[in-house]
C-alpha cells in the first residue's frame, strides 16, 4: 500500500503560511491599529479609546495559501489571493447596553478610522467593519464591548451578543499543542474546500472556523498524515450524517454553525468522493498513481514531483487490516 506521508508533508509546506506572508499581514494588522487610535485621539478624545485582540485562523497557525485567483481590473488582468484575517476591536468599560452608544455607532466610528487606508473603501458588515487590500486579502474588525469577563459582539442586526474568540483560539490551541497533526490536518482539509470552490466558483463550503471544530472533534492521531486525513475525515462524515450541525464549543456556546448553511447536499457529495478517493489511493500499491489519486482531489499544490512510480512493499500486516476493514458507525 502505497505510503504518502512525506508527500502529504511537503503539501502542508506548500499551503502553510510563509513567514514572508505573515509578516506582511501583522504590519497591514499593525497600520490598521495605529489609524484606529489616531483616530480616537484626534476625532473622539473623550471617548473610549479601543483595544485590539488578534482572533482566527493567524493566531491559531491554521491559516493556508489561498490558490490565486485571476480577476479583470478595468480590462487588466489582476492576481489576488483571497483570504481574511480577524483582529477584534475591543472597547472596555462598565456601560450597560443601555448605556452605550448605539452598536452603529460603533460600527460607524471604525469605518470612518479605516476609510481612505486602502484604495477601496471598507465594507461594513454585521459584525465587522472589512479593510479590502489591492492583493485580495481582506482584515476583518469585529467589534466589542467588554463590561465582564466576557465580551459582547456588536451584531448590527442580532445586537449584542456574547462571543470570545480568544477563548475559542485557546480551546484549539490546548488541543492542537498537545498534537501538532491537527494543525497539519486542518490545514489539508481548509486546501481541500480552497481547491473545490476554486474549480466551482458557484460553490461555497462550510467556513474555516467549521472545518475546524469538526477537526478538532473528531481527530483521528496516526503516524501517517495519509492515514490520519483519511481516518478523521471518515468520522466527520459519519457524525454529519447522524446529524448535520456543527456546535461552537465556546461562547456562544451549542451554537449551531451549520444551522443557516444551505451546500448540504454538495458539500456532503464532495466529502464522500474525497473520502472515496482517500481510501482509493492508500490501497494503491504504486506510490505515484496514488499521489495522482490525491492529486485531483486537493489540487496541483499537492505535488507527485517526488512520487516514485514503482510498487510499495508493504510496512505492516496490521496496517492493511486497519485501512481496508473501516466501518463507520452506522450503515447509509
Amino acid at each position: 500500500m502505497a505510503n504518502c506521508h512525506e508527500l502529504f508533508k511537503d503539501f502542508n509546506g506548500t499551503i502553510s503560511l510563509t513567514d514572508a506572508r505573515r509578516k506582511s499581514l501583522k504590519v497591514s494588522r499593525k497600520e490598521l491599529r495605529r489609524k484606529i487610535r489616531k483616530y480616537f485621539r484626534d476625532e473622539k478624545p473623550n471617548e473610549i479609546m479601543p483595544k485590539f485582540g488578534g482572533q482566527g485562523s493567524l493566531i491559531m497557525d491554521v491559516i493556508i495559501n489561498p490558490i490565486p485567483r485571476k480577476i479583470k481590473v478595468k480590462d487588466e488582468e489582476k492576481t489576488v489571493l483571497y483570504y481574511d484575517v480577524d483582529d477584534g476591536v475591543y472597547f472596555i468599560g462598565n456601560e450597560s447596553q443601555d448605556q452605550r452608544k448605539s452598536i452603529s455607532t460603533y460600527h460607524q466610528w471604525i469605518y470612518n478610522a479605516v476609510k481612505g487606508h486602502t484604495d477601496t473603501d471598507p465594507i461594513s458588515k454585521s459584525t465587522c467593519v472589512r479593510v479590502i487590500f489591492a492583493d485580495g486579502h481582506n482584515i476583518d474588525l469585529p467589534i466589542y464591548y467588554k463590561q465582564n469577563s466576557v465580551p459582547e459582539l456588536a451584531h448590527k442586526v442580532k445586537g449584542w451578543i456574547l462571543s470570545d474568540p480568544k477563548a475559542f483560539a485557546d480551546w484549539f490551541n490546548a488541543k492542537a499543542d498537545e498534537e501538532e497533526q491537527l494543525r497539519r490536518f486542518v490545514r489539508y482539509f481548509k486546501a481541500w474546500k480552497d481547491f473545490k470552490e476554486f474549480s466551482n466558483s458557484s460553490r461555497s463550503f462550510p467556513s474555516g472556523l467549521i472545518l475546524t471544530i469538526l477537526a478538532a472533534n473528531h481527530f483521528y492521531k496516526h503516524s501517517r498524515d495519509d492515514i490520519s486525513f483519511k481516518e478523521t475525515l471518515i468520522l466527520i462524515e459519519a457524525e454529519l450524517l447522524r446529524n448535520f450541525k456543527c456546535e461552537r464549543p465556546t461562547t456562544p456556546i451549542g451554537e449551531d454553525l451549520l444551522k443557516d448553511y444551505s451546500g448540504k447536499d454538495d458539500f456532503m457529495k464532495c466529502l464522500s468522493n474525497l473520502i472515496a478517493s482517500a481510501k482509493k489511493a492508500i490501497e494503491e500499491t504504486n506510490h505515484k498513481k496514488s499521489c495522482e489519486i490525491w492529486q485531483k482531489e486537493l489540487g496541483d499544490r499537492f505535488s507527485c514531483s517526488n512520487a516514485k512510480d514503482e510498487e510499495e512493499k508493504e510496512n505492516s500486516a496490521g496496517l492493511k487490516t486497519l485501512v481496508g476493514t473501516h466501518k463507520p458507525y452506522f450503515k447509509y
